[in-house]
């Protein structure tokens, strides 16, 4: 995990939804970077508790909520760790977002591809080379 500076931005139902220059990076074997970025950067009324939840087994147990932005509205399009576990206590108020669910998300002006796949939330920028998990075949890596 790295503390990252780039700014990043997040559009959704044609407006932008949030932005800032800071959040954390997250690397995972296999995967593209995941970024978590300030509860506080997202809009006023952007994001709404969704039901459900699921375990990390390094991050602890996540909650998911809802993007909602123009007339638009993400069901379970966002996540976060409300009391992660000790190494990634610098996660408490951020959370990540599926770019794929997004109109686009952008880092450092560029935009950035979406993790293949349902399940993964990576944000494929040029920085990191794969291959990634997430197409088809790549499951039991």
């Amino acid at each position: 995990m790295r503390e990252c500076v780039d700014p990043i931005e997040v559009w959704l139902g044609g407006e932008l939804i949030c932005s800032s220059d800071h959040s954390w990076q997250v690397l995972e074997t296999s995967h593209p970077p995941t970024f978590y970025l300030p509860r506080d950067a997202f809009a006023a009324g952007s994001l709404e508790p969704a039901r459900g939840m699921s375990v990390c087994e390094f991050k602890g147990q996540a909650r998911y909520l809802s993007v909602v932005g123009g007339e638009r509205r993400e069901d379970h399009a966002a996540w976060f760790y409300p009391f992660p576990s000790p190494g990634f206590r610098m996660l408490a108020d951020h959370l990540a977002v599926y770019a794929g669910r997004m109109d686009r998300c952008t880092v450092a002006g560029v935009e950035v591809i979406p993790q293949p796949g349902n399940f993964y939330g990576g944000w494929i920028i040029p920085s990191v080379v794969g291959p990634f998990k997430g197409d088809p075949g790549t499951l039991g890596w």
